[in-house]
């Protein structure tokens, strides 16, 4: 090949449209070798999830269609990076890498040592932007350091901020020799089989760059205007669903943020809505600065008393929870829902993190791991910084005595139960008045849905004021600096 080809390494920018680092590749002149690595080992506990893994070999068997169209080759090869690359670049001769920036602890160290090791060997290695709307090195405070508060942080985000124009997907990449070899995807195994639980995920989603604008096309003329108050509803799809595209790269943050934008234009601007949903793509933005700032935060703490925190060991409770066998039909709700469609709604995320952390007593890094492994959108800057927040030990997080009712937030939320019949069928029959407490409900109502506690729906795990008692003592111990 020529030396103007370009080595395009893709990761968490599984898209044609709005990326720097590609146009830039076009731009350069010559063939581009669009190339994706799985390198397991480089981010050790947190390599891709289940969930994750079906996802991606969807988004890559999309962008590899996508890249074809276009006269060349999506190359994918597993294993080191750094051998990988180096590789590549013997066999092709090119004298440039592009590649989109990440944050993760493990792609900044890797990004480094990328750029020092070509740099030293006469190949360019060069870094864009696109998976955020704003570096995080942008925005710190009057002092120079990183926000840790998210309204300070959103009105210095939104200070000036316009998002950047669209960048159209290159026509042609050129083509790449057959002697550069790429793995076949279905040699990775990344999809389950034996036994294959992938039936609902497949059902509930559009993994690609296509499948990406879809949703945000539907988002924005149909969901959007409602966003305000429609997010916070279990039993309506008032969420943008838009995340998993976005953990992946399949869809810019910016593309986003230009949509709801421009149907705030639409409407004269002053719309609530729109506002709301743009603060959300701003949370993303915090959570990666955290993450950016505070490498440790997947693991640790970033409150330092709550290292002391008396959690408990409880196995058992772990297992009921994840498998959505609480007692407490919202909770279990959240966690049916999760396993079937490795998705779960936002609110009922919250109310599922709240109960596992204050009425079980068990890590908020438990919770983190189980979101990791089965939500198709888990991304680690977004898990780590939420599981803190609700927990009440990371940045701007929501006070430890904020301890959500499970009843009444399923009330609250969904107040007729559709949310709740949905996903634990054995209490469809139930009244709405009674399907939050299904163990209050009298006898005669009970026997006419078909529902035996203990037998076809279990008894709740812990009583919610005997839990939210011992999560408050548990909170004073820590606040008095003992332990144990």
């Amino acid at each position: 090949m020529t030396e103007s080809a370009t080595i395009v390494w893709f990761r968490n920018d599984l898209r044609l449209h709005d990326h720097p680092a590609l146009t830039a590749a076009v731009k350069r002149g010559g063939p581009v070798i669009a190339l994706f690595i799985l390198d397991d080992a480089a981010a050790g506990r947190w390599k891709l999830g289940g969930a994750s893994r079906w996802w991606l070999t969807k988004s890559l068997e999309a962008l590899s269609h996508d890249i074809a169209q276009r006269g060349a080759r999506l190359i994918l090869r597993r294993g080191d990076t750094e051998s990988i690359l180096k590789r590549l670049v013997d066999e092709s001769g090119v004298t440039a890498i592009y590649v989109t920036r990440s944050y993760e602890p493990w792609a900044t160290g890797m990004e480094e040592k990328l750029h020092k090791s070509f740099g030293g060997s006469g190949v360019v290695f060069k870094r864009f932007g696109g998976r955020l709307l704003r570096e995080p090195e942008d925005l710190r405070t009057s002092s120079g350091a990183a926000y840790q508060v998210f309204t300070p942080f959103w009105r210095a985000f939104r200070k000036e901020f316009s998002a950047p124009k669209a960048l159209a997907a290159p026509r042609h990449l050129g083509s790449v020799p057959d002697a550069i070899a790429s793995d076949d995807i279905s040699d990775w195994k990344l999809a389950p089989t034996k036994p294959d639980w992938s039936g609902g995920l497949a059902e509930a989603w559009r993994p690609g760059e296509r499948g990406a604008q879809l949703r945000l096309k539907n988002f924005v003329s149909e969901g959007l205007a409602n966003y305000d108050d429609g997010r916070d509803r279990l039993y309506a799809e008032g969420t943008s669903r838009l995340s998993p595209h976005l953990a992946f790269g399949e869809i810019s943050p910016a593309a986003c943020w230009r949509a709801a934008a421009e149907a705030s234009h639409q409407t004269h601007g002053g719309d609530g809505a729109v506002e709301t949903f743009l603060k959300e793509l701003a949370w993303r933005e915090f959570s990666y600065a955290l993450l950016f700032q505070f490498p440790q935060m997947p693991d640790e703490p970033l409150r330092d008393e709550f290292a002391a925190f008396p959690w408990a060991k409880s196995s058992a409770n772990l297992k009921e929870w994840q498998r959505g066998l609480t007692g407490y039909p919202v909770v279990d709700a959240g966690m049916r829902e999760l396993w079937a469609t490795g998705y779960m709604h936002n609110r009922a995320r919250m109310i599922a993190a709240s109960f596992l952390t204050k009425h079980l007593l068990l890590p908020w890094t438990s919770g983190e791991a189980w979101f990791w492994d089965t939500l198709v959108d888990a991304d680690l800057a977004n898990n780590a910084a939420n599981w803190q927040w609700v927990a009440g030990c990371g940045a701007d997080a929501a006070p430890y005595f904020r301890i959500f009712n499970p009843v009444l937030q399923g009330e609250k939320f969904d107040p007729d139960g559709d949310y709740v019949r949905r996903w634990v069928p054995e209490l469809q029959r139930l009244p709405s008045a009674d399907i939050h407490k299904p163990w209050a409900a009298d006898a005669t109502t009970l026997k006419r849905a078909g529902v035996v506690i203990g037998k076809n729906y279990p008894f709740p795990i812990v009583d919610h004021k005997e839990a939210r008692a011992r999560a408050l003592t548990a909170y004073d111990r820590v606040k008095s600096g003992k332990r144990g």
